[in-house]
């Protein structure tokens, strides 16, 4: 079965046609590792739309028994740590970028946030609680707090036309 995906035209920008979801875990999904509720809930609204992966070095080895039965896949970032945002990066290319919509919080995740935004997919740096590294600030089109918000974009899309026209 096809997923539908998210459309969004944005004043300035163009449309965008978003089919798959890329984002960290630790401090853009989760707090100390912990998924809530509401994120939760969230994210099984949005695997209903978009294919959702969740690609993490997974600080507080708490991804998996935190994700489990959400429709979703989870892929797990290997060695000590140094060449986590090239992994990542080398994850996007998988996909074509323009039809990604990117979430990450820390300096691992900025080399994806720039890479989808140059793709003209859509990044979010997203600070959960856990801060946001400025590197991944400035490579994404939009920075915003709780992962809650940061779904809800995909969900309510008027928000992304209100923050990212020209």
């Amino acid at each position: 079965m096809k997923k539908p995906g998210v459309s969004v035209t944005i004043p300035g920008l163009g449309e965008r046609k978003i089919s798959a979801l890329i984002s960290d875990y630790t401090g853009t999904l989760s707090l100390d590792g912990q998924l809530s509720a509401r994120v939760r809930e969230a994210l099984k609204q949005i695997a209903g739309k978009l294919d959702v992966h969740i690609i993490t070095a997974d600080t507080f080895s708490r991804a998996e028994p935190e994700l489990k039965g959400l429709p979703l896949e989870i892929h797990k970032l290997q060695g000590p740590g140094s060449d986590h945002d090239l992994q990542k990066l080398q994850f996007l290319g998988r996909f074509t970028t323009q039809s990604v919509v990117a979430l990450g919080n820390g300096n691992n995740d900025r080399l994806l946030l720039k890479a989808v935004k140059e793709g003209r997919g859509l990044a979010i740096a997203v600070d959960n609680g856990e801060g946001c590294a400025t590197d991944s600030i400035q490579s994404a089109n939009v920075f915003i707090s709780g992962a809650c918000n940061a779904l809800d974009l995909l969900l309510k899309t008027d928000r992304l036309k209100a923050t990212l026209r020209f």
